[in-house]
């Protein structure tokens, strides 16, 4: 549709975010089409000035879910470089690289957990519930890994009271699911 429509300015993010979605499930290959399409928009508009954050945030998650770590990091740090990032955008950078530090071919609990905390600051500080969300599952998840029953049980029942209350049953799920590994 974007392409059809010739919205010239809203297509890197459209690629970005379909290649997020495809990659989520399952359909690999015509991810990482995107992510080649997506990252070629996002330099070509972030060299025009026009600030590319939420496209490479959304390729960065997207190649966190295949397992590409590396470029994952890579999409990251392209996000932060760019002068108009906002602390909101920060935190949301911060919250991917806890998640790239935990993953499980990567795993660095210490890095990880800083990660979080600095997100989970911000995003308290302005309000970003869905984030705020979003860290305590990472946290949870972080430290039911490492032992931490305790602290995972409190962060993962934060997280879903959260997702609960804003009525995100995908995230809501991913959580109900981690408080049973936790159980």
């Amino acid at each position: 549709m974007f392409r059809n429509g010739n919205i010239v300015l809203q297509l890197p993010l459209a690629v970005a975010r379909s290649a997020w979605v495809l990659a989520q499930i399952g359909e690999t290959s015509e991810a990482v089409n995107r992510l080649r399409e997506g990252g070629l928009l996002a330099e070509r508009h972030s060299a025009r000035g026009i600030v590319g954050l939420r496209e490479y945030h959304a390729l960065g998650r997207m190649c966190l879910v295949l397992g590409r770590l590396s470029e994952a990091q890579q999409m990251v740090e392209r996000a932060v470089e760019h002068p108009h990032l906002s602390l909101g955008w920060w935190a949301y950078a911060l919250h991917l690289l806890g998640d790239i530090a935990t993953h499980p071919d990567r795993f660095d609990a210490e890095r990880g957990e800083a990660h979080y905390r600095q997100a989970l600051s911000l995003a308290e500080e302005r309000g970003m519930r869905p984030l705020i969300a979003h860290c305590h599952l990472g946290l949870g998840k972080l430290y039911q890994r490492t032992g931490k029953r305790e602290e995972a049980e409190q962060h993962l029942t934060s997280a879903t009271t959260m997702y609960r209350e804003m009525g995100l049953t995908y995230w809501l799920e991913k959580a109900e699911v981690e408080m049973r590994h936790s159980a």
